[in-house]
């Protein structure tokens, strides 16, 4: 008899693998409000490993970590026209509190740039109180017409920074600093996800920004993800809220801003990046467990060799779950652990034991072979970096291979079917833009001809990087 799938294959459904895997995996579940998410405690050991390796490359930036309040006065979105209006469709009103109507509503934050802003006109007096780095770790609710786990929903976790400089060098120069060595380094060295580093257009930026710098990553359908934006934000707030400061030369001088954002999105790339007909596959250095050690049997000798392997592998460092559920099936278990994407399993059985050796399962290539006990703490630590190089190696490839250079809009629409394609700015421009719009085609970012950030939209040479995204 055939075995029946655990998971609708990527092939035949994306959308529907995605799903299954979401809840068979045990991420998340729909919330009673229609677009939102309870986070799983699997699905939140994966934020907050993320959260931790960020959390630790923000600081090394210099900013701190505050937090606002969920609740904004709705007078304080019409300080900045261009960023209401970019949120108006997305926010939620509250009306009533406390059984009273409110003598003036307040939105559900959508962003924190508002409330933060006001905050920062208080605090900023000097050329000495600057630069001024702020980080929050917070939820934010936009109300999504077209919710999907992880990927859009009304309400998500994130993280958003916000400083204030002195000058627009300053603000320019950190914005780059948080895109290169904050998002891309933790995407690429934590997550093994290959991302194109480039420039937003203005009918893709951020409402308010003056530039948007983006990392977009290919799914394994072909499609883009937003995965992490960066903004200068000029001096566009500052006026609004009158955010100035007494420079050395004793002028009054308005701050020029950025603001930062990465989201729980991140966990609906790592599966459709990483992810296969058989679950998920979760990067070593991300991974809350690399290695679980399964009893095959419920021998006492196996059992206490598989405590006895655990306990070792933790004083190594490594981050281990023995599983001696013998009451569970072993075919069961190890099928579930697979699904989660564990990127080791090291399986023991009586015959292990006479032979002095455990199975290794490794979830990222593939594959089973025997290894003697003895050298499992020595091994591991080798094969868990091996095996986060080559889940970056893959991703790359795939990005390579489904990335074609095209001169018209006709190829273009007809690439992004399956993959990304690439297309001279130059040649496309906003006019071209709107058209690809049509098709359900947006331009993801500009890059330089070398990979490159270009300095401006216009810069020779700009590539303009279109796909169908989510």
């Amino acid at each position: 008899m055939a075995k029946t799938p655990v998971l609708t294959p990527r092939s035949d459904d994306f959308p529907r693998w995605y799903q299954d895997l979401v809840n068979k995996a045990e991420l998340a579940d729909n919330g009673p409000v229609r677009g939102t998410m309870v986070i799983r405690p699997y699905g939140y050991g994966l934020w907050e490993r993320m959260q931790a390796e960020m959390d630790v490359r923000i600081k090394e930036t210099g900013a701190q970590n505050a937090y606002f309040p969920l609740l904004i006065p709705q007078s304080y979105l019409t300080r900045e026209a261009d960023h209401v209006e970019g949120f108006a469709p997305e926010l939620a009103v509250v009306t009533h509190g406390g059984g009273k109507e409110l003598e003036e509503p307040a939105v559900v934050r959508p962003t924190s740039e508002m409330i933060i802003n006001d905050y920062f006109s208080k605090w900023v007096q000097s050329y000495r109180d600057l630069p001024l780095l702020i980080n929050q770790w917070a939820n934010v609710v936009r109300w999504e017409l077209r919710p999907r786990l992880f990927l859009r929903t009304t309400e998500f976790l994130w993280q958003e920074g916000h400083t204030a400089h002195a000058t627009y060098e300053d603000a320019r120069d950190f914005a780059a600093h948080i895109h290169r060595d904050v998002y891309e380094d933790f995407m690429a060295n934590v997550l093994a996800m290959d991302v194109v580093p480039g420039r937003k257009t203005v009918k893709e930026r951020f409402a308010g920004a003056v530039n948007t710098l983006t990392l977009e990553g290919m799914m394994g359908d072909g499609k883009a993800l937003q995965m992490a934006t960066s903004h200068e934000l000029g001096q566009n707030f500052a006026k609004a809220f009158n955010t100035s400061y007494l420079s050395k030369d004793g002028t009054q001088e308005l701050v020029w801003q950025t603001s930062w954002g990465s989201t729980t999105r991140m966990i609906g790339a790592l599966v459709m990046m990483h992810g296969d007909d058989n679950g998920l596959r979760v990067p070593p250095r991300l991974a809350q467990i690399q290695a679980v050690v399964l009893a095959i049997k419920g021998d006492e000798a196996v059992l206490a060799k598989v405590r006895e392997i655990g306990d070792r592998l933790k004083s190594a460092g490594i981050r281990v779950h023995v599983d001696d559920r013998t009451d569970t099936p072993f075919g069961r278990r190890a099928v579930d652990w697979e699904l989660k994407g564990v990127p080791v399993r090291i399986e023991v059985g009586p015959r292990d034991l006479e032979n002095g050796t455990a199975m290794l399962a490794r979830r990222i290539p593939g594959g089973k072979e025997p290894v003697a006990i003895e050298s499992l703490v020595q091994l591991l630590p080798t094969v868990l970096e091996a095996d986060q190089a080559l889940l970056l190696t893959q991703s790359r490839a795939r990005r390579e291979s489904c990335t074609t250079d095209v001169t018209t809009i006709e190829e273009a629409v007809e690439v992004a079917a399956t993959g990304w394609a690439r297309m001279p700015w130059a040649k496309l421009g906003p006019e071209g833009e709107s058209a690809l719009g049509e098709h359900g085609v947006t331009v993801r970012c500009l890059v330089s001809e070398d990979g490159s950030v270009p300095d401006s939209d216009d810069a020779p040479g700009t590539l303009a990087v279109l796909a169908r995204a989510y």
